[in-house]
């Protein structure tokens, strides 16, 4: 894809730091460190989101991402480790190549996520489960 950030930094078109590449995916620092230590593992093929990602890319992309998770844990012993994928502009998704970001977390860091939990009925969750099982592929 000619105007995808992420495509032309795996074509090497646009420099970054590469953390570690594997055939199908490619592990770098992101340019906006909330944290030292934050790393993009994103799909080497263009990829939107998500919802395009065959088993064989989804399988590559998650064990890369937790190689470099334990990567990041060793050289910054961090408190914790968010790891914060987006799809469409609604859950914040900027560029849109599939990418996880990992995010190295100490206590008051400044980083922050909202969780406006509702807390439906069961008898709700029970009816969200039965649409979402009807659906699976």
């Amino acid at each position: 894809m000619t105007d995808c950030v992420f495509c032309k930094i795996v074509a090497g078109q646009i420099p970054s730091t590469k953390v570690c590449e594997d055939e199908r995916t490619l592990a770098f620092m992101d340019l906006g460190q909330v944290n030292p230590g934050h790393v993009l593992v994103a799909c080497k093929a263009h990829v939107e989101n998500i919802y395009g990602l065959d088993a064989v890319q989804a399988g590559a992309v998650f064990q890369s991402a937790a190689r470099v998770a334990r990567a990041i844990r060793d050289a910054f012993t961090p408190q914790g480790l968010t790891v914060f994928q987006a799809n469409g502009h609604a859950s914040l998704q900027t560029v849109f190549h599939f990418h996880i970001h990992l995010l190295p977390r100490w206590e008051d860091d400044g980083m922050s996520l909202s969780w406006p939990a509702k807390n439906p009925a069961r008898e709700k969750l029970e009816d969200y489960a039965k649409e979402i099982r009807a659906n699976l592929a």
